[in-house]
């Protein structure tokens, strides 16, 4: 793909123009400290195993109640077999379609260290019906931003993210997940909350 670039107003060279520079991820990816990610972070990310529950075509209406379970019964009796998570939950979206009805493919769960089967062994852990497996953030080109406040402000935060993602050269694509770096408590403030968007981006050119 080729640059143009923009002649500078004090004759220093001419800035390419294009897609945004990336880094590589910090060391303790897919956590990113303790502070909030100011603005939008490019980033050469690794493939992080993971451990979850996936779900498809799950009623954005009704996911509340699925977070709920998973949180709830699915990962306590992992956790009781010795899963150990590496960094905070997340949820992962593979397919997410608009609208009043929209429903979305989704895996809900913890990153871990190294792969699941080397935390606990082969037997399944399923409860109700929601069986723990493997999975995996994948190693790719992320964008990475911080939400502050409640969930409620979520949908207008990814909107924003997407279209600044666009707006620095890049595509955004699928996967794409938040991560609860802040866990909600009944009486906490909900502008305490932290949550941090993910992206998988391409050139346009890659996208098309």
């Amino acid at each position: 793909m080729s640059s143009s670039s923009t002649p500078s107003h004090d004759g220093s060279p001419a800035v390419p123009e294009g897609p945004a520079a990336r880094e590589d991820a910090p060391h303790g990816y897919p956590g990113l400290g303790d502070e909030p990610v100011s603005g939008i972070r490019l980033l050469r990310a690794p493939a992080v195993p993971t451990a979850v529950v996936r779900a498809d075509d799950v009623p954005m209406a009704t996911i509340a109640g699925l977070f709920d379970a998973v949180f709830g019964t699915a990962f306590p009796a992992a956790f009781a077999r010795g899963l150990t998570p590496a960094g905070p939950a997340f949820a992962l979206y593979t397919r997410l379609t608009d609208g009043a009805d929209a429903v979305a493919d989704v895996e809900i769960g913890f990153p871990l260290d190294g792969p699941l089967l080397a935390q606990i062994d082969a037997e399944l852990v399923e409860v109700d019906g929601l069986r723990v497996v493997a999975s995996v953030l994948p190693a790719a080109d992320v964008a990475v931003t911080s939400h502050l406040g409640g969930f409620d402000g979520l949908g207008r935060a990814w909107g924003e993210f997407l279209g600044e993602i666009g707006a620095m050269g890049w595509a955004p694509g699928v996967p794409f997940w938040e991560a609860y770096v802040t866990e909600p408590s009944p009486d906490m403030d909900p502008a305490d909350l932290r949550t941090d968007l993910y992206c998988v981006v391409r050139t346009p050119d890659d996208a098309a």
